[in-house]
């Protein structure tokens, strides 16, 4: 398990959706959640990456799935799986937005988009 200062389960997600695409009417494929900071961010399977490019600013190591049923910790510095405690709720994002996701905002082209 990751220390105190890399999981923190006090700390509740910053939202639904990944932080920077909501801000700029974005998608994504998948989400993970900072386990430290509770920042919701893009896979790397997604266009933008942004979970990444947070550990990259903030140099927070672990993250959680933000994905329904999936219980899983990633540290960036070993790139392996890790233990970690359950973080506050909600443990995902609604399952009604989809993945990829959110629906609404999907270009038709999606798929040719993905990195």
């Amino acid at each position: 398990m990751g220390t105190p200062a890399e999981i923190d389960p006090s700390v509740p997600p910053s939202g639904p959706g990944c932080v920077e695409c909501d801000a700029v009417g974005g998608w994504w494929v998948h989400l993970p959640r900072c386990a430290q900071c509770g920042h919701v961010g893009c896979c790397d399977s997604s266009p933008a990456r942004h979970a990444t490019a947070h550990f990259n600013a903030t140099g927070h190591p672990v993250i959680a799935s933000f994905e329904p049923g999936e219980d899983w910790f990633w540290d960036y510095r070993t790139d392996q799986v890790v233990e970690g405690e359950p973080l506050a709720p909600p443990d995902s994002h609604p399952a009604e937005q989809g993945v990829p996701g959110p629906a609404h905002r999907l270009p038709a082209d999606w798929q040719s988009q993905l990195p």
